[in-house]
């Protein structure tokens, strides 16, 4: 505990009353455990600013992070089979949808809009790691070619944040299916001809990482994002033998020729704006 949990917030809560403080006042890192005040915290997009930990961040959060101010339009995404397999574990599938929707406000585990930034038109699909830990069922799936054909129709980029723990259990071999769907996506926006770029963000694994994660025409990662396909851990377990300090972080990977460039949340708009450029002018000549 700091001398902010300790003291400075108890003292604020003595003289204001308690119920006059939220208790989402202040943020705790959890990388440095420094307390971070949340309306600073917001101000730099959910970086902490004594240790730079890039902290995870709602889909809603990067896309307005990521567009022109009032750029953005959110576009509805189709209806994905509630229940397909009639699945139940501790719970039903049903009650664990219920769950997320009531907790994050969100149909499923991504959100997609069209804008622009810096200037240039772009769509942008991001992925909801609070929603089912961003696991991709036929709702994702549905979501990730809906964006495809808006960015065709709209003669603009493509770019995709993601953020999941891979395919969704409940859903079985159907979860499965939309790894060669959102690959075919993919294949859309290039055979128009338009830009491809991918922003991984912490964890990225699973059947997203083994399908349209790794596709990017340009591959960004978030700094100290996890990204692989199987957990650390398990690979571990696997090899038995211990695994390199950093292994499966952003920088690993950009040292390892994985990924392209290895991005600050706060630089982020600016480096998409400047490749959107960059690649439609080519295109252009």
């Amino acid at each position: 505990m700091s001398w902010l949990t300790e003291y400075v917030r108890p003292k604020i809560r003595t003289l204001l009353g308690r119920r006059d403080v939220p208790d989402n006042l202040w943020v705790q890192c959890p990388s440095c455990q420094q307390m971070i005040f949340s309306k600073d915290l917001e101000k730099s997009f959910k970086v902490c600013p004594h240790c730079g930990h890039h902290m995870r961040a709602s889909a809603a959060e990067r896309l307005a992070w990521t567009f022109d101010a009032g750029s953005a339009t959110r576009i509805e995404l189709p209806k994905a089979a509630a229940d397909p397999l009639r699945f139940r574990d501790t719970k039903r599938y049903p009650d664990r949808l219920r769950e997320s929707r009531d907790a994050t406000q969100l149909d499923d585990a991504v959100l997609a809009a069209h804008g622009s930034i810096a200037g240039q038109r772009a769509v942008v699909a991001a992925m909801e790691f609070a929603f089912m830990a961003g696991s991709m069922g036929a709702a994702v799936g549905e979501g990730i070619v809906a964006a495809a054909r808006l960015a065709v129709l709209q003669d603009a980029p493509l770019i995709v944040y993601t953020a999941s723990g891979g395919a969704r259990m409940q859903e079985g071999a159907l979860s499965l299916m939309q790894m060669p769907r959102t690959t075919l996506a993919v294949q859309l926006v290039r055979e128009a001809g338009l830009p491809f770029i991918v922003v991984l963000t912490d964890p990225t694994t699973g059947g997203v990482t083994a399908s349209f994660a790794m596709l990017g025409d340009i591959q960004i990662a978030e700094p100290g994002a996890l990204i692989g396909f199987a957990g650390p851990r398990v690979i571990e377990q696997t090899v038995r033998e211990t695994l390199p300090e950093g292994f499966q972080r952003a920088e690993y990977l950009l040292a390892h020729g994985i990924v392209d460039m290895v991005v600050k949340r706060t630089e982020l708009r600016d480096t998409l704006g400047r490749l959107i450029g960059l690649l439609r002018v080519r295109e252009a000549a």
